[in-house]
This record gives structure tokens, sequence and C-alpha cells, in this order.
């Protein structure tokens, strides 16, 4: 089946009011024929293949799942959670891209674009396959990106999506000249960069064209407030980044620390109605078990990019 590539209006990204945060589960997929893919707010005419498994490197260590996060603003909406959707609300499914090569050396990625790595490949097909016994999606939704564009691909094909609508707003955070460096070189090359990448200022933007704290946040709100509105009632899926994560968490639930890793493949539930926010679940990765996480990869932690 070929690709069928449409561009979509630009969707404005005003600042939207919200308020808490989510996460979930999965199960093992038979390969069927590819979905098309629809491109919002970007033109692009990227072919995304995927290509035979490898074996896992000895460096990945067995996952362990997380618990659930226990918070004080989830209230008895959260009670018919088991049962169903509760009125008004959109439950949608945040997951980070598989693994790429440059997670794996520690580079900084931000916007630009490797693909997914062999093991990037395997966690994508297995949350996908555990997505594949969850109630139907009603749509999924990705960065434009090819990371996180193909694990969506292969998450719509085990769930019988018929296409990846692909966001631009939905990208990791725009890391100026911090872009394609290593922390170390990063450090050395550009050390007003990295300087003002670590700084605790969240107004500060970074050099080369890069977003602040504060842009990435507005960004990553009204995104997903946007396919919110566009969903009541319906289950979907949003694939994107470590950094975008973390700032849905931050916003969410100013009152809990985030601490750790936000994984590869690790699938995040949220429960949102106009500016309420619930999270459901956080960090679900037990679909990983026999594959692993690697701890030493760039992203998903504090310096996400």
């Amino acid at each position: 089946m070929d690709y069928q590539i449409t561009r979509l209006h630009e969707t404005p990204r005003e600042s939207r009011p919200w308020g808490h945060i989510a996460s979930s589960l999965y199960r093992r997929a038979a390969w069927k024929p590819r979905p098309q893919i629809r491109v919002q707010g970007i033109g692009i005419s990227t072919k995304i293949s995927v290509p035979r498994r490898s074996l896992v490197p000895s460096r990945y260590r067995p996952c362990r799942s997380y618990s659930d996060l226990t918070m004080s603003s989830i209230d008895s909406a959260c009670e018919a959670i088991d049962a169903g959707i509760p009125s008004g609300f959109t439950e949608i499914l945040v997951l980070r891209h598989g693994e790429t090569s440059w997670n794996a050396s520690r580079i900084i990625q931000g916007h630009l674009d490797p693909e997914l790595n062999e093991t990037g490949r395997r966690q994508a097909t297995a949350v996908a396959a555990h997505l594949s016994k969850e109630s139907k999606f009603a749509a999924i939704y990705s960065s434009d990106l090819k990371r996180a564009a193909e694990t969506a691909q292969i998450i719509a094909s085990s769930c019988g999506l018929s296409e990846v609508v692909l966001d631009q707003a939905l990208r990791e955070r725009n890391l100026g000249d911090l872009q394609g460096l290593t922390l170390r070189d990063a450090a050395k090359i550009k050390p007003k960069a990295y300087k003002l990448f670590l700084s605790s200022k969240r107004e500060q933007e970074v050099p080369g064209g890069g977003e602040s704290l504060d842009q990435l946040s507005v960004r990553c709100i009204s995104s997903l407030q946007r396919i919110a509105a566009q969903h009541k009632g319906e289950r979907v899926i949003v694939v994107t980044h470590g950094g975008f994560l973390r700032e849905l968490y931050r916003r969410a639930a100013p009152n809990e620390s985030l601490n750790g890793k936000i994984h590869n493949t690790s699938v995040n539930v949220f429960l949102i109605s106009d500016g309420r926010w619930i999270i459901k679940k956080w960090g679900e990765i037990c679909h990983l078990q026999e594959i692993g996480v690697l701890d030493g990869a760039f992203g998903g932690d504090r310096i996400s990019g």
C-alpha cells in the first residue's frame, strides 16, 4: 500500500487552560497493511520503512514497571475510569518514541531527524502488540520527526488505524546550537548554549533558534488540549518525545516531583476535559520485559532533547 500524504491547515498554537496528567497498558502485533499518512502543520514526504529486527545488546537491562502515580487532585471522576471514559473527557495515551542510535550515543537530537535503531523498532513493535489488545482507538497523532513517526506507524498498523496524523507541534524542544552534539562536546564547543540549556531560568532561549522551556510548555499544552477537544468521549494515541512529556507532567502535576527517566516507548495516560487534566497512569514499560531499557541513553530526563 502506498502512502498518501495530505497537507492540513496550520492549527493556531494559542495557550489554553488545563490541569492534571496520565499512563497505561499493551500486547503483541501481527503485520498488517501500512496505513496512510496525513500531515498536519507541515509538508513532508518521508518514506518510512521497517527493517528486520536485531538482537538486543547486553548493555540493556530488564525493565521494571513503574507504580501508578497517586495524586490528591484525582477525584471521583477517576472512579469511572475502569468502566469507561468519564463523561466529557478524552483519554489520550502519550508515548515517547522508540530508541535511536543518537539516544544510545548520547547525542542531542532536538529537531534533528535520526531514525529508530533496531532496538527502537523492537520497542515499537512490543508496545504496538500491547496496545492492539486494548479497546479501540479513534486516532493516532505523532510528531513529524522520523523517530516518532515510525513508532506511530508500527502502532497504527497493529491497532488497525488507517492513518497517522503527523503534527510538527508535537516535536521535541528545539535546542538550537546544541543539536547534533554530545553533551560532553556541547560543553566545550558551545559553552554559552550549554550553560543556558542547563539553566533553571525557564524563559531563557537556547542560542541558535532554540526554544525556552516556557515556549515549549505553551506548545505542548495547547497541542494536547486541541487534540482532546477534537475527540471528546474517545481514546487516542499521541507519539512524541521526552522533553515534551516532561512539560506535560510539570504543568499537570506542579506539586509532584518527576524523578528518573521517561523511557523509550513508555506509555502515559491522560484524561482531559477542557481545563481538567487527570493522570491515570505514568511510565508504563511492562511491554519491554524481554527487550529492556538502556539506562545510559540520552533523553527522557531533566536534560532531555
